[in-house]
């Protein structure tokens, strides 16, 4: 039964979102009736980074997403009394032990829903378990999102024959979870959204990873899609490499799963080019270089709904930047080697996360790991939503990059139209 009345229900939103040992997600949406606000949606959830367990803020304003994690106790309380201050329409909390909402009527009455779990919340043990107050990071108990003993961790050398994961491994295993992770949460936002189907058997969610290498992440999200969300899915690794081909193949038919899923050797810029139906999730974990740039052009061709990509080394901006003058004001940052080089890379990701959006996706960009696991740590997130408004300023502001640093970008290139 609801409830209602103007400050507790929003105060039970307070005390579920800052209990950090039962919060599993929240989000907050609308805009209440005759009132405006600088947010049109807010998403939750307990993370744990190397530096601890924090409370990631996810906000979204009409062109963009901001993510900020914050310390569990005062920093997350101002954070959240911030947001509950921000004239949303409605509040959702899952939590271990049940769910509630918050719902702002035309009147401006706040009703408020609960409901107990009967089981646990989807999603609740896919989060690590919050660090107690006094703990050691020795004592803090992690939740995999994958068992150790799974065949497929095994397989790839990250678990032994008893279950175990190898201690060199550790920081492998963890770059596989937080991408299974992000995977998750982002399929749920397209589905939301409407932006993405809902698959069936017969009309399998359609996952292409365009530059996938040994398949480590092809692999695990597979199994995480399939064995952890329960869906059907259809998933196409696509490399150059002939060596990558037979390896995948093989560990495939050894996982008992080569009819989900397939491996192509081939050229990413016509990846799958004679197959009638687009994928529905582009996939480009750590293509080197310009082959990200052309995962993401094809994952725009194709109007992908879903597109993830974690860019790795970025040469060509940097070379084409040498050879361009320095817009004024940047001489001291680009007469260092290792700043020149930070900058092109931070350039080259937000220049591909402005074209993405001038192509009519919302962006996220996020680190998936801490840089002590792996220096390319840097998600691009897209959802196809066909933003017009958005578009055209992305256009301008990709315009604004060209017109400051006197470069093009290969990506830019690659979406440009042949005459």
């Amino acid at each position: 039964m609801p409830t209602c009345g103007p400050v507790e229900p929003l105060s039970r939103v307070r005390s579920a979102v800052l209990d950090a040992s039962t919060l599993v997600s929240a989000s907050a949406a609308g805009v209440r009736r005759g009132t405006t606000g600088r947010w049109r949606r807010a998403e939750l959830r307990p993370v744990e980074l190397a530096t601890g367990a924090r409370l990631q803020v996810t906000t979204y304003d009409a062109t963009q997403a901001f993510t900020v994690n914050h310390r569990w106790g005062p920093e997350a309380e101002e954070a959240v009394d911030a947001l509950l201050a921000s004239p949303f329409a409605s509040w959702a909390v899952a939590t271990t032990t049940g769910r509630l909402a918050v719902q702002v009527t035309r009147k401006g009455r706040l009703l408020l829903h609960e409901h107990a779990a009967d089981v646990a919340p989807a999603g609740a043990a896919d989060r690590p378990a919050p660090a107690q107050s006094g703990s050691s990071a020795h004592d803090r108990v992690r939740r995999r999102l994958l068992d150790p003993s799974d065949p497929y961790l095994q397989a790839l050398g990250i678990s032994d024959a008893a279950g175990r994961v190898k201690p060199s491994r550790q920081a492998k295993l963890r770059q596989v979870e937080e991408v299974c992770r992000l995977l998750g949460d982002a399929l749920d936002k397209a589905t939301r959204c409407g932006a993405l189907r809902e698959p069936t058997e017969q009309q399998p969610l359609r996952v292409v990873d365009l530059g996938c290498g040994n398949a480590y992440l092809t692999f695990a999200a597979y199994r995480y899609l399939s064995a952890v969300k329960g869906l059907p899915v259809a998933l196409a690794g696509v490399d150059a490499k002939q060596q990558a081909l037979e390896h995948n193949r093989a560990l495939a038919e050894r996982l008992g799963c080569a009819d989900a899923v397939r491996f192509l050797r081939g050229d990413i810029r016509d990846a799958l080019a004679d197959e009638p139906d687009r994928p529905d999730v582009v996939l480009a974990l750590h293509a080197c270089d310009t082959a990200t740039d052309d995962a993401l052009a094809r994952a725009v061709r194709w109007e992908a709904p879903l597109v993830l990509a974690a860019p790795c080394c970025h040469h060509d901006l940097q070379a084409r930047l040498r050879s361009a003058p320095t817009p004024a004001g940047f001489d001291l940052v680009v007469r260092h080697g290792i700043l020149r080089e930070r900058l092109a890379d931070m350039l080259t990701d937000a220049v591909r996360a402005v074209l993405l959006r001038s192509h009519g996706y919302r962006v996220e960009v996020v680190e998936f790991v801490g840089s002590e696991h792996t220096p390319r740590n840097t998600l691009l997130r897209a959802v196809r939503s066909g933003d017009r408004a958005s578009a055209a300023t992305a256009e301008d502001e990709y315009a604004g990059f060209v017109a400051t640093w006197h470069v093009e970008s290969r990506l830019a290139e690659l979406l440009t139209p042949n005459p």
